[in-house]
């Protein structure tokens, strides 16, 4: 995939168990995570961790959103980084004002690491 533009198509990630240090430390919260491959064959993942404990940010799909309109919208950010995709596991995707979930089982248990299951969707559809 290529960065989509506005509305575009971009994967939904989680990082796997065994991510590298540098990947895992930089993902917290039940992050929400969207991104594209690069002909390289690494990642360009845009997160949201909300840090601040904004409560407009609660939802794992609020950070989702976040995430996805930082990378559409080319915004300025230190929450993105490059890796190498064995570090990731995709769950799905964003496309327009859509999220499909297409493995909850691996949502949940990323919320779960990161003690955020509070913040879990409804269920695999979830429209803006």
């Amino acid at each position: 995939m290529e960065r989509p533009n506005p509305g575009g198509r971009a994967a939904v990630f989680v990082p796997k168990v065994n991510a590298e240090e540098a990947v895992g430390s930089m993902l917290k919260n039940g992050s929400g995570m969207v991104g594209f491959g690069n002909s390289d064959g690494s990642v360009t993942v845009y997160f949201e961790n909300n840090r601040f404990n904004d409560s407009a940010l609660h939802k794992w799909e609020s950070k989702v959103w976040k995430a996805y309109g930082r990378m559409v919208e080319l915004s300025p950010t230190v929450n993105k980084l490059v890796c190498d995709a064995s570090n990731l596991a995709q769950i799905g995707f964003v496309q327009g004002p859509e999220i499909e979930v297409r493995d909850m089982e691996l949502l949940m248990a990323w919320l779960e690491r990161t003690k955020a299951v509070d913040t879990a969707p409804e269920g695999p559809l979830i429209h803006a």
